[in-house]
This record gives structure tokens, C-alpha cells and sequence, in this order.
């Protein structure tokens, strides 16, 4: 009962709370796009404090952010590291479902942040529209981050990465840096959400130009680190 109630009393309190700082993102972009990024990033923190002080539940990183720019790759099991990453990171462009991108004022301000939206079904056209955001956000100087599943897995779910990853490594032509996590161990998709200590594991850069088959695998494996090894 206990953990219904700080899960209730989060929602309450997260979503009341991010109904200005997006509404807040308008005025922000007037300024430029390190201006929204910071404004982002304030609800970031937000998100961090109740978590933290709600639910109980803080985030361990394992490795070590690597400095330049890079694709980075996440396992996707909750909402949360979608805004804990951005403050680890550094804040890179994400690349978001189109569902999400069409939600009004809250899509806006993803595209301002820096953002791409693609289908979950990725069709020639728009794996083609993928390749040339990212490459203009590589021209930016921006990091991007991908959640290559496609969407929010429960935790032991091990899915095959989407098609889009591939087309997005070849145009970015960059590092890959692949980060594994239990987020859905403590907030699960259905029912209450526990205290813990979320685990978030940063491999070994991996090179670009890789054949697509070697570098899926080598990103599987490594998103994936966190469920092989309770498996066995």
C-alpha cells in the first residue's frame, strides 16, 4: 500500500509540476537552442527530485561518459531514463517515436530541443528522412541518443533492434557508446512503483563503419548486459 501511495503522490506531483516548465519552453526558444536545452534540463532535475524524494529511487552509473560526440545507445524499460540520461549525457538530441512528437506544445518543444521523430515501422521515405536529421545534427555538433527497441520493454525482455538503428549509425557515422539499465525493476510500466537504486551501465565506445550485423549484435549484447547476466 505504501508503494501505491508514493506512486500516486508522484503522478500528482510530476505532472502538476511539468505543466509550467514545458508551457515555459515557447518563451525559451526565442533564445536559441542551449537556452531550451537548459530549460529541458530544469524539468530533468524535477523529474530526479521526485523520484528521489517520492519514490525512493536514485540511479548508479557504471562506466564512464566518454567526451566528444557520440550515438548513444539505451535499453528502454521506463520513462525515466529518458530524462535521467539527458543530464548524464550532457543533453544529446533524442530520437523519439512520431506519436510523441505529435502531442501538442510537448512535441514543439521536443523539436526544439533537438529532436527526430520517426515511425516505429520505419519506412524507406522515412528511414531517409532519419539519416538526414541526424546528419545535420552531427554537422551541429550534437551528441543523438537512441532507444533502438522501439519502445519501453519490461525487464528480461531482450527484443531485436529496430531497423532505424542501422540507418542512423551510417549517417551520424559516429562512435556508438551503448548503455544498459534495470530501470523497470523499480518503476514498472503496470502497478506500483518501488524504491531502488536504478543501474545504469556505459560500455566501451563502439567504432562507426562497422557492417551492420557485427555492430547490432555488438550493441544487443551490450544493452542487454544487465538481463544476460541475471540469467545466468
Amino acid at each position: 500500500m505504501l508503494n501505491w501511495l508514493r506512486s500516486i503522490i508522484y503522478q500528482i506531483v510530476f505532472y502538476t509540476g511539468s505543466v509550467p516548465i514545458v508551457l515555459g519552453v515557447a518563451p525559451a526558444a526565442l533564445f536559441g537552442e542551449r537556452t531550451v536545452i537548459h530549460h529541458a534540463h530544469r524539468w530533468a532535475r524535477f523529474q530526479r527530485w521526485a523520484a528521489r524524494h517520492i519514490l525512493g529511487i536514485t540511479t548508479r552509473v557504471e562506466g564512464t561518459v566518454p567526451e566528444g560526440q557520440f550515438l548513444f545507445v539505451a535499453k528502454h524499460q521506463a520513462m525515466y531514463e529518458t530524462t535521467e540520461l539527458q543530464l548524464i549525457l550532457g543533453g544529446p538530441a533524442m530520437v523519439l517515436k512520431r506519436e510523441l512528437a505529435q502531442i501538442p506544445v510537448w512535441g514543439w518543444a521536443t523539436r526544439k530541443y533537438g529532436s527526430m521523430a520517426v515511425d516505429r515501422e520505419a519506412s524507406a521515405k522515412a528511414l531517409r528522412q532519419l539519416m538526414a536529421e541526424g546528419a545535420a545534427l552531427r554537422a551541429r555538433g550534437r551528441s543523438v541518443i537512441v532507444y533502438p527497441e522501439g519502445t519501453r520493454v519490461a525487464p528480461g525482455e531482450t527484443p531485436p533492434l529496430r531497423s532505424g538503428f542501422a540507418g542512423l549509425y551510417k549517417a551520424l557515422n559516429l562512435p556508438v557508446v551503448p548503455i544498459a539499465l534495470d530501470s523497470g525493476r523499480f518503476l514498472p510500466r503496470k502497478g506500483a512503483k518501488r524504491p531502488g537504486v536504478v543501474t545504469m551501465r556505459i560500455g566501451e565506445p563502439i567504432p562507426p563503419g562497422l557492417p551492420r550485423r557485427e555492430v547490432e549484435q555488438r550493441v544487443w549484447e551490450a544493452i542487454n548486459a544487465l538481463e544476460l547476466e541475471r540469467a545466468r
